[in-house]
């Protein structure tokens, strides 16, 4: 992603347009992963997941123009996740691992009606999480490296400040002053990817 990422709601308003690249590019960097990594812990094999998070993608594309995004309405996450899910659905369907549509029984109707809660958690953390990697991807080139490991291996490994300081040769000031920079800058960063979520 680049310097000045797109907030949320800009990204969602260029993606209507097909051939601005470098909003279809961020995107996918942000979403792709959360897609395919919710269908993979969903239990579906590389290749399906994949198929699959390239039909939900293709049909964000094909819906793009027509996209009106309204927070009243809901989330847009909350949208991306409900076609993700009926794209499992159908894809669990076709291979016969679910009644079909005409032989579903009130209570799997009930089931696929609404999303389980801990579905919609899982789809929320592994959001989060691509958001952190993206974040720290772009932060660890804005910094020194000594700066980086002195925040990763505090904040990310959880090793003691102390120790941390005697393998990077920095006061035990340094490291949290290098933690508490690092921190700041992965905060605004994400802050500025969702913009007025």
């Amino acid at each position: 992603m680049p310097d000045a990422p797109l907030t949320r709601v800009t990204l969602l308003l260029r993606i209507r347009d097909a051939a601005d690249t470098e909003a279809w590019k961020q995107f996918v960097e942000l979403y792709g992963p959360v897609v395919y990594g919710w269908y993979r812990n969903r239990g579906l094999q590389d290749a399906d997941a994949c198929d699959l998070t390239q039909e939900v993608l293709q049909g964000v594309a094909q819906g793009a123009s027509r996209l009106q995004y309204d927070p009243q309405r809901g989330t847009f996450r909350s949208w991306l996740f409900t076609i993700a899910r009926r794209r499992m659905h159908d894809f669990l369907e076709r291979r016969g691992r679910l009644p079909s549509s005409g032989e579903d029984t009130g209570q799997f109707q009930s089931l696929a009606a609404q999303p389980a809660a801990d579905e919609e958690a899982e789809w929320e953390r592994s959001y989060q999480q691509q958001l952190f990697s993206l974040a720290a991807a772009h932060v660890e080139t804005c910094v020194e490296p000594a700066t980086w490991q002195a925040f990763w291996r505090t904040a990310v490994e959880g090793q003691p400040g102390q120790k941390v300081a005697e393998q990077l040769q920095m006061t035990i000031g340094s490291v949290y002053v290098a933690k508490s920079r690092v921190m700041a800058r992965l905060k605004q960063w994400i802050e500025e990817v969702q913009g007025d979520e």
